[in-house]
């Protein structure tokens, strides 16, 4: 299929930072790009067939997980991240013309937005009331309709820049200059992308019980394979007070015999552990692997059980040997 074919959907409307993190795909540009109003939409029109993939936004250096794309993945047909992609954010204050700052008290933009604006609104516009929109390009959209119930919106500078009738009040209101947000490309589960050295695998696991060392034995599984994690966050389930799930980035590819066998171990102490994908890095840093939990060290290993097991010698030759205490 050529990527002029491909379908994606995205958290819109036109203009948004995941827009943004979608054309880093190759290809997307020429792509058929549909808007969306909610991420739970974006990622349905995948599961019915109606895109092939979506891009969602994950996690954001200053807020940490977006909950609606966690729990959307968790739940439901089953999806798969094929890819991730970076995206530095910056915002803008933005206002139909003739409003200037001292006349504002209603301001509509994405929850995350808002929370890495608020130290410059507080000091700026004291007071100003919080009007939440379901992204960033649609609180700035909405401006320009009639019935707009707030007085400015905070939003990329790509959406002011394209939309006639806003005015930029403010730049750079971000209280966090370096912030960056990860979105994820979704698709139907397919064949996994191939390894790179700089991967990232993604599960979800439900927490099977309530008790004691529950969570040690899940977060073990990866500990005593040499797999670190990069971010793992807990989710409730919405079935009953305390029920929990884990969503867990851990890096590597389900290729590699240690994250493997980690998937394996969590497998056996929740059956209903969801694997969501092993992809590339955005950001291409390689996997540190330590000699012990290389896949030669797996491979080695194996072999000797099954060598024992044939009734071979339990033994290696020219092995190092170990003092025993």
């Amino acid at each position: 299929m050529s990527a002029s074919e491909l379908r994606y959907t995205f958290l819109g409307p036109e203009g948004t930072f995941t827009e943004a993190a979608l054309l880093q795909v190759p290809g997307a540009a020429e792509a058929t790009r549909m808007p969306c109003s909610s991420v739970n939409t974006a990622l349905d029109r995948v599961r019915q067939g109606e895109a092939d993939a979506a891009m969602v936004p994950i996690e954001n250096s200053v807020e940490g997980g977006v909950t609606a794309t966690l729990d959307a993945i968790a739940t439901g047909p089953e999806l798969r991240i094929v890819r991730e992609a970076l995206v530095p954010i910056t915002f803008v204050l933005v206002a139909r013309p003739g409003v200037r700052i001292g006349d504002i008290r209603r301001i509509s933009t994405h929850g995350h937005a808002w929370a890495q604006c608020r130290l410059w609104i507080e000091e700026n516009i004291p007071g100003a009331e919080y009007v939440p929109g379901s992204s960033t390009a649609a609180a700035a959209v909405g401006l320009l309709e009639d019935e707009a119930h707030y007085d400015a919106a905070i939003c990329a500078p790509l959406v002011a820049a394209e939309r006639p009738g806003l005015n930029i009040l403010a730049e750079n209101i971000g209280d966090n200059p370096g912030a960056v947000t990860r979105f994820v490309l979704v698709s139907r589960p397919g064949p996994l992308t191939p390894r790179t050295g700089a991967d990232k695998t993604t599960v979800v696991v439900p927490l099977p019980e309530d008790r004691p060392g529950a969570l040690m034995e899940i977060l073990d599984q990866f500990a005593s394979r040499g797999v670190n994690l990069s971010r793992i966050e807990s989710r409730p389930t919405g079935q009953y007070l305390g029920h929990y799930f884990f969503s867990i980035d851990a890096d590597g590819h389900a290729e590699d015999a240690r994250v493997a066998d980690a998937l394996a171990g969590l497998h056996r102490i929740s059956p209903a552990t969801r694997f969501l994908g092993s992809y590339a890095r955005a950001d291409q840093e390689k996997t540190v692997v330590v000699p012990h939990t290389s896949d030669a060290a797996f491979a080695a290993a194996h072999a000797w059980v099954n060598g024992i097991l044939a009734g071979a010698p339990g033994v290696v030759p020219d092995a190092e040997e170990t003092p025993v205490l």
